[in-house]
């Protein structure tokens, strides 16, 4: 059974993400206010405000979610789909107030995180890699 390279590619992302969201959290326990909470703030969507066990929480969530990928689990498809339909729905209205008040480099970054979440959910949801999971 061989994986489909897109599905490599969302896995990777997911694990970098767990990596950069648990190296975040254990620094933040280690060592308090050497980084604002805000670090998060684009995957966490508020929830980084509950400290760095949230942090930690969502960095072993994503990496499940991108080792299940890996292992073509059903399962692992519907996380990545709800993880990256509720990214969406929290990065509107970021990017909705960066249009307003036009910061340009805050429209990049979060318009860049709508994207890469949108091009996630088509991809899995297309038919043949739909098949490709257990």
């Amino acid at each position: 059974m061989e994986r489909p390279a897109g599905v490599i590619w969302i896995a990777r992302l997911f694990l970098l993400t767990a990596a950069y969201l648990a190296g975040c959290g254990l620094l933040l326990l280690v060592r308090p206010g050497l980084i604002p909470l805000t670090t998060g703030s684009s995957l966490l969507g508020g929830l980084e405000l509950a400290g760095p066990y949230m942090f930690l929480l969502v960095a072993v969530a994503t990496a499940l979610v991108g080792w299940g990928l890996l292992g073509l689990n059903r399962w692992a498809r519907r996380a990545a789909l709800v993880l990256a339909f509720v990214g969406v729905v929290l990065l509107v209205p970021s990017v909705s107030s960066s249009v307003i008040s036009f910061r340009a480099g805050a429209l990049f970054w979060g318009a860049l995180g709508v994207i890469v979440r949108v091009m996630v959910i088509w991809y899995l949801f297309q038919e043949p890699v739909k098949e490709e999971f257990l």
